[in-house]
């Protein structure tokens, strides 16, 4: 089997077994989804999915969001970590009203321009906003495509790199997602399910159950 055929291969299986995989984030416009993946850096999407509700509740625009000062919003994403996440978001918006129209951008350039914005956040929100191909690699895709082989890269822009050209343009989006939900059930940081994972035999590092208990 070629290198072409295996990484097919790990993607049709993870397609198989992931085959309704997508956002676990809840947004519903391109300004939701900034904010919430904003919010989910170094958090859990879960905690997300409990203050976003009141934040887009009291704050439905960018335009509202824009209009209120960290301090306010504070409390209502003090739960997801960071301090610096509620400064990021309203100087966010206020970028996005200042030099966008009120428009999330729709563009890596635009979204990377914006306070807090990195790549990975970009990506996300490019694929799941607005359909456009993105790789976007966050500790899990990180850690499950450099398990599986799809990616031999130590770190996470050189992962993308690899990653967009071991995977079809089209696969993109729902790669990120198949990769994600892999992490988070299976191919865990820690005590990974390697004698129950439907890829253990396409996987370039195979942990068997002598070796898993000899780490715990």
């Amino acid at each position: 089997m070629t290198k072409t055929q295996k990484n097919l291969a790990i993607l049709k299986a993870l397609e198989t077994l992931y085959p309704d995989a997508g956002p676990e984030l809840h947004f519903s416009n391109p300004y939701e989804t900034l904010v919430a993946t904003m919010l989910s850096a170094q958090s859990t999407d879960v905690q997300v999915n409990k203050v976003t509700p009141a934040v887009f509740r009291d704050f439905p625009t960018v335009a509202d969001m824009a209009a209120t000062t960290p301090e306010i919003l504070l409390p209502y994403v003090r739960s997801c970590g960071f301090r610096s996440k509620a400064t990021n978001i309203v100087q966010a918006a206020r970028d996005i009203m200042e030099r966008f129209d009120g428009q999330v951008p729709n563009t890596l350039e635009g979204l990377t321009s914006l306070k807090g914005v990195g790549r990975k956040t970009a990506n996300v929100v490019l694929a799941n906003a607005f359909g456009v191909p993105a790789m976007a690699v966050d500790t899990h895709v990180f850690r499950v495509s450099n398990r599986l082989g799809l990616a031999q890269a130590a770190s996470v822009e050189k992962t993308e790199q690899q990653l967009m050209k071991a995977i079809p343009k089209h696969l993109w989006n729902k790669a990120h997602h198949w990769l994600i939900f892999h992490g988070r059930r299976v191919c865990k940081a820690q005590r990974p399910l390697c004698a129950s994972c439907g890829l253990k035999e396409l996987c370039a590092h195979p942990q068997s159950e002598k070796e898993r208990k000899a780490s715990e």
